[in-house]
């Protein structure tokens, strides 16, 4: 997976979390439940891993290391990377400027490099 599908991917698991909590500001009873998309993106980026069964705790905890940390770090580089924007606006004191706003901006310059 693209690192630009990544960020959109992960724009959109934010953006769908600010919903959700502003449903629930609105409606503290409101039912809330997310659409799977953090599960859907861990389902599609982190790799089968076969572990041999003669492995000692050791040697499995290297593979999995090795299996997942790639795809890990993507992820929470997309996330870290959406945080820093909304908090370097938060932290501007920009009223202008909605989280939702921040988090469409990135999409739509994540959606424009692909273009290009």
């Amino acid at each position: 997976m693209e690192q630009r599908e990544i960020m959109q991917r992960g724009v959109g698991i934010l953006t769908e979390a600010l919903e959700m909590r502003r449903r629930l500001r609105e409606d503290p009873d409101a039912d809330v439940t997310g659409n799977g998309a953090v599960a859907k993106l861990l389902e599609e980026m982190l790799p089968q891993i076969q572990v041999p069964a003669d492995a000692s705790a050791r040697e499995v905890a290297v593979i999995v290391t090795e299996k997942l940390g790639p795809a890990i770090v993507q992820i929470a580089s997309a996330l870290t990377f959406a945080f820093v924007q909304l908090a370097e606006i938060h932290d501007e004191g920009r009223t202008d400027v909605s989280s939702a706003d921040v988090l469409r901006s990135i999409s739509l310059h994540y959606e424009t490099d692909a273009e290009r």
